[in-house]
């Protein structure tokens, strides 16, 4: 046999078995040092063993109905400024004073003084403000059912993406509202007819002439 018939032989013989044998075994040791070293071991009473904590409703609303005071006390407009604003363009009125989610609603917080009217059982009571156009009408939710996320979506701040789920999302404008209610007991709100009050709030503006109005803060002039 030739000396190049030789070499050609001996390359075909590539990596013997024992060599194949130790390769594995390297291989094998490399992945359990890795998987080894990125495994957390968590102490079976800590937080941490027991998961992410539910999603408490009633808590973050305590929290946060504050902060949604807070936001709507510094950013209110004045009812008559929004007024004429909103009657030469409503969207550019929603987009400098407004938050949208959805780029088309508009939510604007609001403060405004006026007569209360006759109280509803349920829906928005009418509220006299001075100051505004003609055919503008502004009613306001004094329970006992609050409805809308008007003093959830105000800041802009508060999206699905804060959440795990839309029930969440949903559950957090609930429990905002649960604390505005809180608020309008202290005030006695059924017993708000007639009587002259400060408003502090927000609405989705839709109809340009009728604002229906969430209050986050109410106070009743003496």
């Amino acid at each position: 046999m030739s000396t190049a018939t030789t070499r050609v032989a001996t390359s075909r013989k590539g990596i013997g078995p024992a060599a194949k044998r130790w390769i594995w075994i390297g291989l094998a040791v490399v992945l359990l040092l890795a998987m080894f070293f990125s495994t957390k071991i968590v102490p079976a009473g800590s937080g941490a063993a027991q998961g992410p904590a539910a999603f408490n409703a009633a808590d973050y609303g305590k929290e946060q109905f504050p902060k949604q005071q807070d936001f709507i006390d510094k950013n209110a407009v004045d009812a008559p400024t929004l007024a004429a604003a909103i009657q030469k363009d409503p969207t550019a009125a929603g987009k400098q004073y407004g938050k949208s989610s959805d780029g088309v609603t508009y939510v604007v917080p609001v403060k405004f003084t006026g007569v209360v009217g006759a109280i509803p059982p349920a829906g928005y009571t009418p509220i006299t403000v001075a100051g505004l156009p003609p055919g503008t009408k502004v009613g306001l939710q004094l329970g006992p059912a609050i409805n809308g996320t008007d003093l959830r979506d105000v800041t802009g701040d508060i999206t699905l993406n804060n959440f795990q789920n839309q029930i969440q999302f949903q559950d957090a404008g609930a429990a905002i509202n649960e604390q505005l209610k809180a608020e309008l007991n202290k005030v006695d709100a059924a017993s708000l007819t007639g009587k002259t009050i400060q408003v502090q709030g927000a609405f989705t503006l839709v109809n340009p002439q009728l604002w229906n109005v969430t209050p986050s803060r109410i106070t009743v002039e003496k």
